[in-house]
């Protein structure tokens, strides 16, 4: 036997197996009772204790997409996925030194009280900011419930300026879906989804119709890290690009279910393309799979992510929460993309300069393809 360096042994204690209790996990048990009874520095609280055990049961499956939420993470995703929660209206980003850098939404409390694009973060409510803290949890201060006088202290340097700031907690509501007519042509709609939330779906309706309004005559539908979200909405989501027919095959472990559109949706006239990228994952891929195999549109871009399984959420007895694969997803002609994604129609390698190929390829396609409509009404 060969020891490493740092192994320091006074002597070797018989296997409490010997004498433990029966029960389920008899060897976590053993180590359980081994660390409360023996371990230099005491054991942790019980809430650790099963936090830990539980990650450390999940995984084991050795499924990334399986695993464990802590509460306020859980209140945080839940929140995200309605999107509506009570906050400040703050994006965070960190910089390449490790900062934290916030960007207000539009009309939100943080951009009223004073916050400017660029504020680098440095206290919430007196306590520092350390780098390299998760973005989630300093997601989970700056949002809380919406009563009078209620919110955060911040903060912030401005070009290295410190300034201060009292935010209140307001309602604040996150869009899904941004769109506009595009500048470099007038006939052309773009629309883009960063995730699927419950309001996704009514969100693009209306940016349907107002682009139908502003006489769009052909769509760009940017998917572009877009991660996922709610299975029902991207299926929605999908089928108002398609006329009706097959969205997507789920596999179970001893079932199998048809996702059918039955009504037709409210683009399914106008050409179309699709922006991808390695950061398309999940039920962005449902969206652009479906288009991929009805050739309702063009997929213009990187490969996608792969992930090709659904989870469920199921919230436990203290609000924690845990994600399950319970099933796989096929397109509609039958393909997983678990692990492989969609390969788009054009790829395009992404510009070291920061201008976006992908828009400009998808312009140009676009262009092409409305060229002779746009021609016969100025003629007509």
């Amino acid at each position: 036997m060969v020891f490493s360096a740092g192994f320091f042994v006074r002597d070797l204690l018989p296997s409490p197996s010997q004498v433990s209790a029966g029960g389920p996990f008899p060897l976590l048990q053993d180590v359980i009772s081994i660390v409360e009874t023996t371990y230099l520095r005491g054991s942790p609280d019980e809430t650790t204790t099963q936090y830990s055990a539980i990650r450390g049961y999940l995984s084991g499956l050795g499924d990334p997409a399986t695993y464990f939420v802590e509460p306020p993470a859980t209140q945080v995703e839940s929140d995200a996925l309605a999107g509506v929660y009570g906050g400040i209206g703050v994006r965070i980003h960190t910089t390449t030194t490790g900062e934290f850098r916030l960007t207000p939404f539009a009309d939100s409390p943080a951009e009223e009280a004073g916050i400017h694009d660029g504020d680098l973060l440095i206290k919430i409510d007196g306590t520092a900011v350390e780098k390299g803290t998760p973005i989630s949890a300093i997601d989970v201060r700056l949002r809380g419930e919406v009563t009078e006088g209620n919110g955060v202290d911040l903060e912030v340097t401005r070009r290295g300026n410190p300034m201060s700031f009292f935010v209140p907690f307001d309602v604040i509501i996150v869009p899904s879906v941004t769109y506009r007519i595009l500048d470099e042509d007038e006939h052309l709609g773009y629309i883009q989804i960063t995730d699927f939330t419950n309001r996704t779906p009514a969100e693009l309706r209306d940016a349907i119709s107002s682009l139908r309004e502003q006489n769009a005559l052909a769509v760009i539908v940017d998917l572009r890290n877009n991660g996922g979200g709610l299975l029902q909405e991207a299926l929605t989501v999908a089928g108002e690009f398609i006329d009706d027919g097959l969205l997507l095959t789920e596999r179970q472990r001893a079932n199998e279910k048809e996702y059918q559109d039955t009504e037709g949706g409210a683009l399914t006239d106008l050409p179309l393309v699709v922006l991808v990228n390695d950061g398309t994952a999940s039920a962005a891929e449902v969206v652009a799979g479906a288009i991929r195999d009805y050739q309702r549109g063009m997929l213009i871009g990187q490969q996608t992510y792969g992930k090709g399984t659904i989870q469920q959420i199921i919230q436990l007895a203290d609000k924690s929460s845990v994600h399950v694969t319970f099933a796989e997803w096929l397109t509609p002609l039958g393909n997983t993309i678990e692990g492989v994604g969609l390969t788009p129609d054009i790829v395009m390698i992404p510009s070291s300069d920061g201008a976006d190929v992908e828009l400009a390829e998808a312009i140009r396609q676009l262009q092409s393809s409305i060229t002779p409509s746009v021609t016969t009404a100025q003629d007509g």
